[in-house]
């Protein structure tokens, strides 16, 4: 008899133990199911807050040099394919325009195809070399003058040197073409070969022979140089073609080899300009054109910055 109330005790402690360790186990997997699906809304949230905070929208707002500005528009379509939700506003008006609109505020971007000067280097501004671009002299492809050095560059856009004769050239008068006032391309000319003088009051004046012929942009010089047999003129690097005739330069040609090398003398870089902190969507933009594929875009017409 006490050998069957033992055995009925320990069977019964046998049976308390199996069903506190099953109500253990069962406890402790539902503690396990509900660390992991904490863990795991917790993770979703951070994706979440993370897809919020790269998913950008708005716009950005570009002005200036009319030779930065094909470049700028083309990286521009390539980067709404990136960033469908930011919409780039790119307009001319010269390089002072754009750098101006930058320093003001009016635009996120300024775009320039000169260096800074001296004044607006204290406005706080900041640089970001988008391409190098060489600046060609430029006459018609049956003058017979094939080279020039930076002295008599100056002296002829000076209207100092009057006649073709005078350097070697048939007996005509020489007709000078030039950009307009305000033109990137213009100020970085002049700049490189001396054409800017000073007047009492400290302030740069072009130094350009009065009667020359002014256009709005490369492709209107360009087309007058191909119509007239004695113009000298000068154009981008990337507006070179058969049509005109590209003069060297101290011997060395206008390549984009020779400026990337730094031998041909008459090169700019072509900036883009912003002031303060930029927008996100700005800032995106800048990665994008000075990233592997705004490059890319660069390459087809200037000289890539990287």
């Amino acid at each position: 008899m006490r050998k069957l109330h033992l055995l009925s005790v320990i069977m019964t402690m046998v049976m308390v133990i199996g069903l506190f360790s099953g109500c253990t186990s069962q406890e402790k997997n539902i503690e396990e199911t509900a660390s992991k699906e904490e863990t795991v809304s917790q993770q979703n949230t951070q994706a979440e807050e993370n897809n919020a905070e790269e998913l950008l929208e708005g716009t950005v707002a570009m002005s200036g040099s009319t030779t930065v500005l094909p470049v700028a528009q083309a990286i521009a379509d390539a980067f709404s394919a990136v960033e469908p939700e930011i919409t780039v506003n790119v307009q001319g008006g010269g390089s002072s325009t754009g750098i101006k609109d930058a320093e003001a505020g009016n635009v996120d971007i300024g775009m320039s195809s000169r260096e800074l000067k001296e004044e607006e280097k204290t406005w706080g501004l900041t640089e970001y070399v988008l391409a190098y671009d060489g600046i060609a002299v430029v006459v018609h492809p049956s003058n017979p003058i094939s080279d020039l050095d930076i002295d008599t560059v100056n002296k002829i856009f000076r209207g100092e040197i009057k006649n073709w004769s005078e350097i070697g050239g048939s007996d005509a008068p020489i007709v000078v073409l030039g950009r307009e006032a305000g033109s990137g391309t213009r100020s970085a000319f002049e700049e490189i070969v001396g054409l800017l003088d000073k007047t009492d009051d400290g302030k740069e004046v072009s130094g350009m022979v009065a009667d020359a012929l002014t256009f709005d942009s490369n492709g209107a010089l360009k087309t007058s140089v191909t119509t007239q047999e004695n113009a000298i003129g000068y154009l981008s690097l990337g507006y070179l073609d058969e049509t005109i005739k590209a003069v060297t330069i101290e011997g060395v040609e206008a390549t984009v080899e020779n400026v990337k090398s730094g031998t041909y003398k008459i090169s700019r870089p072509l900036l883009l300009v912003t002031k303060g902190e930029v927008s996100k969507e700005a800032q995106s933009f800048l990665d994008f054109a000075l990233g592997e594929e705004g490059q890319k875009i660069v390459s087809e017409k200037y000289i890539p910055a990287k």
